[in-house]
């Protein structure tokens, strides 16, 4: 996994699994935010089973799915997750360019 840290508050990666959740954990991160849409692509995980292996680490989960360009909707649920997070968040979609550009949205 390639992840790219933008600040001390948000680093991007590509698609991750329910598997690299523990690691995550092991990194400091204390929430996930995906921006991919289930079904995607073939063999995706959905982000009930990321959700579901981040909650049972002690992780937060949200998602704000993607697809084109960012609507004030996307942009508004995803400040809202980041405003309930203490801690690193990472940011994950198939490439990690789309939770990039959701976090350029804050203000900081």
């Amino acid at each position: 996994m390639n992840i790219k840290k933008i600040d001390d508050r948000f680093s991007t990666a590509g698609q991750i699994t329910p598997d690299d959740i523990g690691m995550l954990k092991d990194k400091g991160f204390r929430a996930i935010v995906c921006a991919r849409p289930d079904n995607e692509e073939p063999g995706q995980p959905t982000f009930a089973q990321i959700e579901s292996a981040a909650r049972a680490a002690g992780l937060e989960a949200f998602q704000v799915p993607v697809s084109g360009q960012l609507t004030e909707g996307q942009i508004i649920r995803f400040h809202e997750a980041m405003a309930n997070v203490d801690g690193p968040v990472l940011g994950y979609c198939r490439s990690g360019a789309r939770a990039g550009s959701l976090y350029a949205t804050l203000d900081r």
